[in-house]
C-alpha cells in the first residue's frame, strides 16, 4: 500500500474570492422587510469547485441541492448534495451541516456551518477506477469535513440568494488506478464557491407584542406600555425614577419620592404646592404658607399659620383669634394672655403686667390654639368692653385684606375694614409714624413694579387720611418686587408677594 499526502491548493484563493463574494452581495440594495421565524429551507446553487493540485483533477463548474430545517436560537441543520465533473469524471459529495445564522441588520443573515460527508472520486471500485481515464488520478471514496462561510439577502418574505464559500478537507484510504492498481492513504482539502437561492417554507414574522418596535424574538420587556422610549432591549426607560416611563410621562423631572399619576405628573391634594409623597402634612388648609416639606409655618408661634395670620407679629404669649390678632378685652393697653389683671376698670392706669395699683395680678391665661378650640356657644356672661383695633407692633404687618386686582392701584371695597382699624390705632397714637410698602411680585419690568406699588401705597395712605390719620404720621413707599415675601413662584407664591405692610418708623424717620 502506497500513501500520499496531496497538499491542498489554493487555499488562500479561495479566501480571497469567498470574502468579495460575500461583501458584493451584502452591497445589493436590501430589500426592507419585517423579521420572520423560519422553519424550512429548500434550496439550489451553481458552483465552482477546485481540487488539490496534485490529484491531477481540474476545477470544475458544478451544482447543489440541499435541504434544511431551522432550530431554536438561530441554529439549523442541513443536508446537501453536489456533483462537479472535472477531466470528465463525476465527483459526487453528500453532507450534513450545523448552521450558526446570525442576523446582519433588516433582510441579510449571515452563517457560519461546519459538518461531514463522504465524496467518490468517479468509481467505488478498483475494476472501476483501472480504466484509461483514472489512471494519474484520484479514484474511489474519501470522508470529508466541512467548513464555510456564508450570507442569505432576503428577496422577499419567502425567498432569499444564498452565497457561500466551503473547505472540504479529505481524508481516508483511496484507490490508484495504477497500473498497477493500489489502495493510498489520502490526506488534502478542496474549496469551492456557490451562488444560488433558497425557498424558505413555513415562515412567518416575528410579532411586536407590545408595539415598542422591537421584535419578541429580542424583547426583554414584552409588556412596555404603549408611546414608551425603550433600549435595545426593548426595556423602557425612567429618568426621574417615578415609575411612569419616558415616552409616557408628561412631567419628566418629577421629584425623588413624589406620588404620580399615570402620566407621571405629582399630585399636590391639599394645593400647598408641594407633591404629594414629599408632602408630610398632606391637609394644609387652603391659603396657607407652607416650609419645604409642605407644612404650615407659624413666625410668630401663635398656632396661626402665616398666610391666614393677619396678625403675623403678635407677641409671644398673647391671645390671639382665628385670624392671629390679639385682644385687649379690657381696654388697658395690655394684650389679653399677657393681662395679668384682665378685668382692669376702664380708665385706669396699669403697669406692664396690666395691673392697676392695688390690684393682685395673677398668672397668664392659658393661649388659645385657634378658634376651633373654643367652644361653638360660648356661656353667657358679663359684656365686657368693646374689643380694640388692631394693634401695630415693632415688626412689619402684612396687611392681609388690602388684596389688589392684577395691575390695579384702585383699593378694593373689602380692605375698608382693615384699614378702619388700623385708623383708629393710629389716630389713638399721634406720635407713631409708620411706613406703608407697596410690594408687587416678579411679573412684570422692574420699573413697572415699582411704579404700581408706589400707586397702590398712596392709595392706602390717601384712605387712611381720609379717615383722619394726620399726613405727616404716613410715609408712602412703593418696593415693586425687590422683596419678595416667599421664593415660591406658583400662582400661590405669587399673591403671597403681592402684599401692603405697615412698618412703625423710629422717631425722626
Amino acid at each position: 500500500m502506497r500513501t500520499y499526502r496531496f497538499p491542498g491548493g489554493g487555499l488562500a484563493r479561495a479566501l480571497r474570492h469567498l470574502g468579495a463574494l460575500v461583501f458584493t452581495l451584502s452591497c445589493i440594495s436590501r430589500v426592507e422587510a419585517q423579521e420572520r421565524r423560519y422553519l424550512f429551507e429548500v434550496g439550489g446553487a451553481a458552483g465552482y469547485q477546485s481540487f488539490a493540485g496534485t490529484t491531477n483533477l481540474d476545477g470544475a463548474p458544478g451544482g447543489l441541492a440541499r435541504l434544511g430545517v431551522w432550530l431554536p436560537l438561530n441554529f439549523s441543520l442541513e443536508a446537501e448534495g453536489s456533483i462537479a465533473k472535472p477531466n470528465s469524471i463525476s465527483v459526487r459529495t453528500g453532507s450534513a451541516s450545523v448552521l450558526y445564522n446570525v442576523l446582519l441588520g433588516s433582510s441579510t443573515w449571515g452563517y457560519a456551518k461546519a459538518g461531514f460527508g463522504g465524496v467518490r472520486y468517479g468509481a467505488s471500485t478498483a475494476t472501476e477506477c483501472a480504466g484509461l481515464k483514472f489512471q494519474g488520478r484520484l479514484c474511489g471514496n474519501t470522508t470529508t469535513f466541512v467548513v464555510g462561510l456564508g450570507a442569505r439577502i432576503r428577496l422577499s418574505p419567502v425567498l432569499m440568494i444564498r452565497a457561500e464559500g466551503v473547505i472540504n478537507p479529505n481524508r481516508g484510504t483511496s484507490i490508484d488506478p495504477g497500473p498497477p492498481v493500489d489502495t493510498v492513504n489520502v490526506r488534502f482539502s478542496n474549496y469551492g464557491i456557490n451562488l444560488g437561492v433558497s425557498l424558505m417554507l413555513g415562515s412567518k414574522p416575528i410579532p411586536d407584542s407590545d408595539g415598542d418596535g422591537i421584535l419578541n424574538n429580542r424583547d426583554r420587556c414584552t409588556g412596555t406600555p404603549a408611546g414608551a422610549q425603550v433600549d435595545g432591549r426593548g426595556c423602557p426607560a425612567d429618568s426621574d425614577g417615578d415609575g411612569v416611563p419616558n415616552g409616557v410621562d408628561r412631567c419628566p423631572s418629577s421629584g425623588t419620592g413624589a406620588l404620580v399619576d399615570a402620566a407621571g405628573c405629582s399630585q399636590d391634594s391639599d394645593g400647598d404646592n408641594i407633591a404629594d409623597g414629599i408632602d408630610r402634612c398632606a391637609d394644609t388648609p387652603a391659603g396657607v404658607l407652607v416650609d419645604s416639606n409642605g407644612c404650615p409655618r407659624d413666625s410668630d408661634e401663635d398656632r396661626i399659620a402665616d398666610g391666614l395670620d393677619r396678625c403675623s407679629d403678635t407677641p409671644k404669649g398673647a391671645t390671639v383669634d382665628a385670624l392671629g390678632c390679639p385682644g385687649d378685652s379690657d381696654a388697658d393697653g395690655t394684650l389679653d394672655g399677657l393681662d395679668r389683671c384682665p378685668r382692669t376698670p376702664a380708665g385706669a392706669s396699669v403697669n406692664a403686667a396690666g395691673c392697676a395699683a392695688g390690684q393682685q395680678g395673677r398668672q397668664p391665661a392659658a393661649r388659645v390654639d385657634t378658634a376651633a378650640s373654643r367652644p361653638a356657644e360660648p356661656q353667657p356672661r358679663a359684656p365686657a368692653p368693646p374689643a380694640g383695633p388692631a394693634m401695630i407692633g415693632s415688626q412689619p404687618m402684612v396687611l392681609e385684606g388690602v388684596k389688589f386686582a392684577t395691575g390695579s392701584a384702585r383699593l378694593p371695597t373689602s380692605a375698608y375694614v382693615e384699614l378702619d382699624s388700623i385708623a383708629k390705632v393710629l389716630a389713638a397714637n399721634p406720635n407713631l409714624r409708620v411706613e406703608i410698602g407697596g410690594h408687587t411680585d416678579e411679573g412684570g419690568t422692574p420699573a413697572d413694579n415699582m411704579h404700581l406699588s408706589n400707586l397702590r401705597s398712596e392709595a392706602v395712605r390717601n384712605y387712611l387720611v381720609a379717615k383722619g390719620v394726620p399726613f405727616q404720621q404716613l410715609v408712602a413707599r412703593g418696593y415693586g418686587s425687590s422683596m419678595p415675601r416667599t421664593p415660591d413662584t406658583s400662582p400661590r407664591g405669587r399673591a403671597a408677594n403681592r402684599r401692603v405692610e405697615i412698618r412703625p418708623l423710629a422717631p425722626g424717620l
